[in-house]
């Protein structure tokens, strides 16, 4: 085999080339796992102080940051603006157990909840992801969803809005799109999409980015079971039940249940 023609090949075929650094994987699965200990020290163990894995937090941030700004002065400034949301995230986890806790029988304690539910890890990392997300930072809050994803079968794109006492039961199989709006006291089972129903094309038929693409979710909703909401325009009313398996492209009022 003549290596030198194939790798010549290869190299020619690729469509897409890196000529600098790239952020790194497995920097960012550590940097989840750092904020998750900052946060529960006693439930996502760190080997170092908290002020020592503040510093850490920082450090990866700064680094990774100077990759995608190619500045080292707007790293820092994103990296600081982000640390300060940390009281904030907080406070929403500390909402989201209490969410689960009510909403699962099986729930014996918030110490169940922090170490054997899929569904607060894929929170937690959301909830941090969002929050970069939010400050315009491209790429690594997507890393840090599709982290989770990976982990727990939940797939929540850091740009979905997400209220207060989130609940995932089971979780495997979830999605929630990118401009998903979702209220206070939402309820989600396994397999549930929160998606787009189609997609806008340019005049040479190439998906047109952008716009409101998935659903509406408002107030004190539960979704069973694999259930589809589908759409940009779908509004799911407060106080609605949406069965499982159903199949929904158009708005419901509050307190319908679809069965």
């Amino acid at each position: 085999m003549d290596h030198h023609s194939l790798l010549e090949q290869i190299q020619n075929s690729r469509v897409i080339t890196f000529k600098e650094k790239i952020v790194d994987r497995e920097e960012i699965a550590l940097l989840t796992q750092l904020l998750q200990g900052m946060l529960y020290p006693d439930f996502f163990k760190v080997s170092s102080s908290d002020e020592e894995t503040l510093k850490i937090i920082e450090r990866t941030l700064i680094e990774q940051m100077e990759i995608v700004y190619l500045d080292e002065d707007i790293a820092k400034e994103k990296t600081e603006a982000f640390l300060e949301k940390l009281p904030k995230i907080l406070s929403l986890l500390n909402k989201d157990i209490q969410a689960i806790y009510d909403g699962d029988p099986a729930a014996k304690s918030y110490e169940e909840i922090l170490l054997c539910y899929p569904g607060f890890q894929a929170i937690s990392i959301y909830r941090f992801a969002h929050e970069l997300y939010a400050l315009g930072v491209p790429i690594i809050p997507r890393m840090m969803t599709e982290y989770a994803h990976s982990k727990t079968g939940i797939d929540i794109n850091p740009g979905a809005a997400i209220g207060e006492y989130f609940c995932i039961d089971h979780g495997t199989g979830i999605v929630i799109g990118e401009t998903a709006e979702i209220g206070d006291r939402v309820k989600l089972y396994q397999g549930v999409t929160i998606g787009a129903k189609s997609f806008k094309k340019d005049e040479n038929g190439n998906p047109v980015k952008g716009g409101k693409r998935h659903p509406t979710i408002l107030n004190n909703v539960v979704i069973y079971a694999n259930a589809t909401v589908l759409g940009g325009e779908t509004v799911i009313g407060n106080d609605c039940v949406i069965g499982s398996s159903a199949w929904i492209t158009s708005s419901v009022k509050d307190g319908e249940q679809v069965k």
